[in-house]
């Protein structure tokens, strides 16, 4: 059984442990990972804002949920809808086999329709990223050139889910 909380402060070491391991798998791919970022990132717990995913006391994922749009990634006419924004989504590889991410982006479309909202968002800069929230259902809307790199924006509509039959529950809305 997975359950999907709000990060508290005192998670910050245990998610800057789960991101590090992600960073090793990222980087053993030749990949570009988070690991500068990592303090910056495990800070934010705490924050109102990060959630993390875990399963016998242990995390095992964590994703930053907005309500606000991020300025240059949205026109006005989209950022008025009512959505929800994922960032910085972060699984441990270890549990790949469970799904993490796909668990946390649907716990994610579920809450956005629980609380009334049409949309949830999100923002990668890697094509394979784009393949891999195609398969939670997100699809490409837009592309745009930023200094970072080449920004690809998808969306889902939301829409309730029984978690439960996914094995995940939330600690609170």
């Amino acid at each position: 059984m997975f359950i999907m909380r709000p990060a508290a402060g005192t998670d910050a070491a245990d998610i800057a442990s789960m991101i590090r391991a992600r960073c090793d798998w990222m980087e053993r791919r030749g990949l570009e990972s988070w690991r500068e970022a990592v303090d910056d990132l495990a800070g934010q717990a705490g924050s109102g804002s990060m959630w993390v995913l875990e399963t016998e006391r242990r995390i095992v994922g964590c994703t930053t949920v907005m309500a606000q749009a991020p300025p240059k990634d949205w026109t006005p006419e989209e950022a008025a809808e009512p959505s929800l924004y994922l960032f910085t989504t972060v699984t441990d590889p270890v549990y790949r086999e469970h799904g993490p991410g796909t668990l946390i982006a649907l716990w994610a479309v579920d809450r956005a329709a629980r609380q009334g909202r049409k949309w949830v968002r999100r923002g990668c800069f890697h094509p394979e990223l784009v393949k891999y929230y195609a398969t939670q259902g997100f699809a490409l809307v837009k592309e745009q050139e930023r200094s970072a790199g080449h920004l690809y924006l998808l969306a889902r509509r939301a829409e309730r889910i029984d978690l439960g039959r996914l094995g995940v529950t939330t600690d609170t809305d």
